[in-house]
């Protein structure tokens, strides 16, 4: 049965591959994406864009209203994958620079869950993932904003889970490290920084969009009921294991 997904931030990278992930099942997707240059070959192939910030109410409010009409039984699943990053020691960052990745990554996303939601407990059933990072469970140095937003994410998503746990929402998250991405490349600026990276990975490699895609994927469309509250962590071994 054809089933309606929205995707947040629908033109990133790991958005584009999810997106096509999805549409290759037969199902529909809508795109909140800034970017629309990015998304045209998935519109061709049947998606669906709305254009703009995901930070604004009513363009969220929208996006959403737009995928619910489009699937047989409403909205059936959601994917966050808005994101920035800002690696500077606290005493040398800006407040504003601060404030920006929680509003980037934090608040955003609380705007999804809300909005999406909303839309799902209508229904009685849905799927919702967030993207955190390994920084939201993992003392890395010069990367106090993320982990504050990241870890701010985690959070939610256990209290979501639980808030919703008996009105039939799934709410789960992936933290992936280090990926080949736009922006995974602003934190790969040098081979130098490359090596070192790699170094503390116990598998020994960045991890490639489409492992993120795939399980993001998985959670949307084939985790069990029983699987929520939870955060896969897609670190190659980074935040439980010794390299």
């Amino acid at each position: 049965m054809s089933k309606s997904f929205l995707l947040i931030g629908g033109s990133s990278d790991i958005g584009l591959q999810l997106a096509s992930l999805l549409l290759g099942d037969g199902h529909q997707v809508t795109l909140l994406a800034r970017d629309a240059s990015r998304v045209e070959a998935l519109v061709s192939e049947g998606a669906h864009l709305v254009e703009g910030d995901a930070l604004d109410e009513s363009t969220v409010q929208a996006a959403v209203n737009h995928a619910s009409e489009q699937g047989e039984n409403g909205l059936s699943g959601m994917a966050h994958l808005v994101g920035s990053i800002a690696l500077r020691p606290p005493h040398a960052t800006k407040l504003e620079d601060f404030e920006s990745v929680l509003q980037t990554n934090l608040v955003s996303a609380f705007l999804a869950l809300k909005t999406a939601g909303k839309a799902m407990l209508k229904l009685g059933t849905g799927r919702i993932c967030f993207t955190s990072s390994v920084a939201g469970s993992y003392g890395l140095t010069n990367h106090e904003a993320i982990a504050a937003a990241k870890g701010g994410i985690e959070a939610m998503v256990r209290a979501a889970a639980s808030t919703y746990a008996q009105r039939g929402l799934r709410v789960n998250a992936v933290a992936p490290g280090l990926t080949e991405t736009r922006l995974g490349a602003t934190v790969l600026r040098s081979d130098a920084i490359r090596e070192a990276s790699v170094g503390m990975i116990p598998l020994k490699r960045i991890n490639e969009p489409h492992e993120i895609a795939e399980s993001i994927h998985w959670l949307l469309t084939k985790a069990p009921d029983n699987m929520t509250g939870q955060i896969l962590h897609l670190d190659g071994g980074m935040s439980t294991l010794r390299g």
